[in-house]
């Protein structure tokens, strides 16, 4: 659980430092749209960094569910939001395709804690 804290911390962390450069470095710089889509991904970005830390630190969760949900956050955020701060920074059209995919997995993920809630020791 140490490693899942971790992720959670360092991305929340580096969705505030890249929340900032939306407001503040980048406006002028990417057009409207670009703008947005670009806050769009920080928003996923703190979403699930804050998501991993509910997930690692919630006891009634199944265990081995929460894990799979964690590693969906993680490599769905990579893939989601990572697809777009390329695709609006380095404008590498090509990652276009990867953006709904980490989409999918970060679904998958809230399936999975759903599941480990249900399955889990929740009392009520």
């Amino acid at each position: 659980m140490k490693l899942i804290i971790c992720a959670g911390a360092a991305g929340g962390l580096t969705a505030v430092i890249l929340g900032a450069l939306a407001a503040h470095g980048l406006e002028g710089i990417l057009s409207a749209s670009s703008l947005q889509s670009f806050k769009t991904a920080v928003s996923y970005q703190m979403y699930h960094s804050l998501a991993l830390l509910l997930v690692a630190g919630l006891p009634q969760l199944k265990r081995s569910l929460a894990i799979l949900a964690a590693w969906s956050f993680i490599l769905g955020v990579l893939l989601f939001s990572g697809s777009i701060y390329l695709l609006t920074l380095a404008q590498l059209s090509w990652l276009g395709p990867v953006t709904p995919v980490g989409g999918l997995i970060l679904m998958a993920g809230w399936i999975l804690v759903l599941t480990a809630a249900i399955k889990g020791e929740c009392n009520g």
